[in-house]
């Protein structure tokens, strides 16, 4: 049986990302935004740190409002008709799964109309085309629902909910910004972390499960499990691991390789790379020079955490460059550890000869007793710093 894989053609990560949104509009040669929000992210600023990035780069937008939590019938259909009467071609979705799922519809509908009654929608309906282009943007981290091809609307006239599901949903960018999200309260915070380790949990337990999914799915339990509390507490680091975390769980999706297979290419232990991924451990320059070779990617990429925009023609020269001082730089720490260790081994020496001139009385040979073991101490410890620095720069070999 085949496995399928589905990604956003574009995703951005971490703080500032939203400033990717401009550029992307420009080089799509989109001419209007329908943005997506719901009333209170535009009444507490949340939806203008996107809009206010567009009026600064003069690209026209709408925005639609008319979003409850758990979209209903008539908020898609309303949105259908402000679509069509805006002239927009392009949308921008801005908030949690209910702008989200709103913005698929919307998009759904009009490239698909005989689905207009929205109901049809249910399952997994046979559409046609893909949606109208939707640039996905995230306030909370918990839904994953712009890197998912899901989306729940609720049918109050008969009192349900009903699932669509369907891969023409899927938006084209995804803009993961932890600034973003900094501004939710902790009680939501806290419930939709919680909610994003659930989904990466069931993501791994199901019977749907295979090992590119796993890779996923076990690194957002690691990053969320390790980022929630700092992320409820607000801190930056909190939310961009949370904001990196959530997007993993949700994107059951990647091209690549495992951790195995990488390690065996880049010619390490698997408990090397692994501990470079978790942030343990840094990898020398060798190690970076054979990672970027692997993954394709050049030195600041690898880096900055994304690609760049365009290869410059003297990235390997400046790739050479930035390898040679990153190699002169652990090179002088490891030096500089050695020679701790080494101090510390003639300190003892010396502490030791010292103890052995002391002597005659009780209170001499106490101290001689203390410059004995303090010679000791000394030396065990320089040995050990000497070995570890050694064994080290032989494992990493």
């Amino acid at each position: 049986m085949a496995n399928r894989i589905m990604l956003n053609q574009t995703s951005y990560h971490g703080a500032g990302a939203i400033e990717e949104i401009a550029n992307e509009a420009k080089a799509h040669a989109f001419r209007k935004a329908f943005v997506c929000s719901d009333p209170d992210l535009i009444k507490f600023g949340v939806t203008a740190k996107v809009t206010d990035i567009l009026d600064r780069e003069g690209l026209a937008y709408e925005i639609y409002s008319d979003i409850k939590a758990n979209p209903t019938i008539e908020n898609v259909k309303n949105g259908v008709a402000a679509f069509k009467a805006s002239g927009a071609d392009y949308i921008i979705a801005i908030g949690g799964g209910s702008p989200m799922d709103t913005s698929k519809a919307i998009g759904i509908i009009i490239a698909n109309p005989e689905f207009e009654d929205v109901r049809s929608l249910e399952g997994v309906a046979p559409t046609k085309k893909p949606c109208v282009p939707i640039i996905a943007v995230p306030t909370t981290a918990g839904t994953a629902a712009e890197v998912t091809i899901n989306y729940v609307i609720t049918d109050v006239e008969r009192k349900r909910k009903f699932v669509c599901v369907d891969p023409h949903d899927m938006p084209i960018i995804a803009v993961v910004d932890p600034d973003m999200m900094s501004s939710m309260p902790k009680g939501l915070t806290a419930s939709t972390g919680m909610d994003a380790l659930t989904h990466a949990i069931e993501g791994y337990t199901t019977k749907a499960a295979w090992e590119m999914t796993d890779m996923f799915h076990l690194k957002a339990i690691e990053i969320i499990s390790k980022s929630l509390r700092n992320a409820v507490a607000n801190t930056k680091e909190g939310r961009e691991g949370m904001a990196l975390g959530q997007y993993i769980a949700g994107k059951r999706t990647a091209q690549g390789m495992t951790q195995e297979q990488l390690a065996q290419k880049i010619g390490v232990s698997q408990k090397s790379l692994m501990r470079w991924e978790t942030g343990k451990r840094l990898p020398d320059a060798d190690a970076v020079e054979a990672l970027c070779a692997a993954l394709g990617i050049t030195l600041p990429e690898l880096l900055n955490g994304k690609d760049s925009p365009q290869k410059e023609e003297m990235q390997l020269t400046h790739d050479a460059q930035m390898l040679d001082l990153l190699r002169r730089m652990q090179r002088t720490v490891y030096e500089q550890h050695i020679l701790y260790g080494v101090l510390l081994i003639l300190l003892g020496i010396a502490s030791n000869a010292l103890s052995a001139l002391v002597g005659g009385s009780h209170v001499k040979e106490f101290f001689s007793g203390v410059l004995m073991g303090m010679s000791v101490a000394e030396m065990l410890a320089g040995v050990v710093i000497v070995a570890i620095h050694v064994i080290h720069g032989k494992c990493e070999e």
